[in-house]
């Protein structure tokens, strides 16, 4: 399968060190399938870090590796309860998984709106999970440990 991750800068060799620990699926290094994701990410990057560019890094991930049993993955099919907690739990920081890797829906900035109001009790889970299901999703793949990020391997990169 073919990943994308969107920066401000080339990432030939991605660290997990560099992620922040208040994400979806806690502190990682991140990619998505969705090479318009990536695009759209490494804009955002790009006007909050006030840089002169925005570059999307690809990668080739064999997608069997996801089922390898070296591997601790756990994976979200889509919006549910289960998704929806783990990935406040992780934002919270009251969440340290122990996976490798992870992979389901981004709760990008779009949702962000309607997981802050379930947060605060302003929306029922039911309520959220609905609203979150009228968004179109892209997904991500998160890398949480040295091993499983040495799977990825360097295609190219992309000024955009």
């Amino acid at each position: 399968m073919r990943l994308y991750h969107g920066s401000t800068v080339e990432v030939r060799r991605p660290v997990i060190s560099r992620g922040r620990p208040n994400t979806d699926f806690g502190k990682g290094f991140y990619a998505t399938t969705s090479y318009e994701q990536a695009e759209r990410w490494a804009h955002i990057r790009q006007q909050r870090d006030k840089t002169a560019k925005a570059v999307v890094s690809i990668y080739e991930f064999e997608d069997a590796l996801l089922d390898d049993e070296r591997f601790s993955v756990r994976r979200f099919s889509g919006v549910d309860s289960e998704w929806l907690h783990f990935i406040v739990g992780c934002r919270k920081q009251k969440i340290h998984h122990d996976f490798d890797m992870v992979m389901g829906p981004v709760a990008n900035d779009r949702l962000y709106l309607t997981i802050n109001m379930y947060e605060n009790g302003e929306l029922s889970e039911e309520a959220a999970i609905i609203q979150l299901k009228s968004y179109k999703l892209f997904d991500q793949l998160s890398f949480h440990k040295k091993d499983a990020l040495r799977l990825l391997r360097f295609v190219e990169s992309v000024e955009v």
